[in-house]
């Protein structure tokens, strides 16, 4: 039902990018979210904070970046730390 609801809010989270934004998700930008909720998800934070947090760093990332979400946070510490505040995340 996490999961569920997860999915749902990154869903949320593309709709609602794509009104503010004329950047297009890439096909694969659903992918590495949701490889990165599932890398975060014992990390503590609610479901609805690890997708936002997901989301922020996926955009924050080039289109072209061959790192997932979780290897690339590690060497952008300033993105993570925007990424942190804006998510929630505690």
């Amino acid at each position: 039902m996490k999961l569920a609801a997860a999915v749902l809010l990154i869903a949320t989270s593309f709709v609602s990018l794509s009104a503010v934004s004329p950047a297009f998700a890439d096909g694969d930008d659903a992918a590495w979210i949701k490889k990165c909720v599932n890398d975060n998800k014992r990390e503590g934070a609610t479901p609805e904070v690890v997708a936002a947090y997901c989301s922020c760093m996926n955009g924050k990332m080039s289109s072209s970046e061959t790192l997932s979400v979780t290897a690339w946070e590690k060497t952008h510490p300033t993105e993570m730390a925007a990424c942190d505040k804006e998510s929630g995340w505690k």
